[in-house]
């Protein structure tokens, strides 16, 4: 039995069926979660595929996670120092590296702060290993407001 033979027994219209049918499917596609807005692209606002870390990659110099389209893209248009976002010179060793995300801690950048902790657990880029120091670090980026810290803790 089709839409328009219930509509017909119903007293009503296939038209009204399939109106109220849509209105359904608009409200359903429509409500739900979103995505946290570190999991879409700051240059073309796509969603990034995931695993995220697979397919993005972060900038320390804006704390900015691209996906790999726009990276590609970037280098396909000359682009190959510079970061895609806010085109600042890439970091040329780890030094610098580190400054530049202790310069975005200090602006109290929640990614920043997040991604520094990342560091301290992990014992990465010239940083000795201190899991309370990471600790504190997730605690204050949790506090700003960032859903990885958060998840860390």
């Amino acid at each position: 039995m089709s839409a328009a033979d219930v509509a017909a027994r119903a007293g009503g219209s296939a038209e009204s069926v399939d109106t109220a049918a849509r209105d359904l499917q608009q409200r359903l596609m429509a409500s739900g979660h979103e995505r946290p807005k570190e999991e879409t692209c700051p240059i073309c606002f796509d969603p990034i595929e995931l695993p995220i870390i697979d397919h993005s990659t972060v900038n320390v110099c804006c704390m900015k996670r691209v996906c790999n389209g726009c990276l590609l893209e970037a280098r396909r248009r000359g682009i190959y120092n510079s970061c895609p976002f806010c085109r600042t010179h890439r970091p040329s060793d780890v030094a610098s590296a580190v400054a530049m995300i202790l310069k975005r801690v200090d602006k109290g950048d929640a990614d920043a702060i997040k991604h520094l902790g990342d560091r301290y657990y992990h014992g990465r880029q010239g940083l000795a290993k201190d899991v309370p120091r990471a600790i504190e670090l997730w605690t204050e980026a949790a506090e700003l407001g960032s859903l990885e810290a958060q998840y860390e803790l």
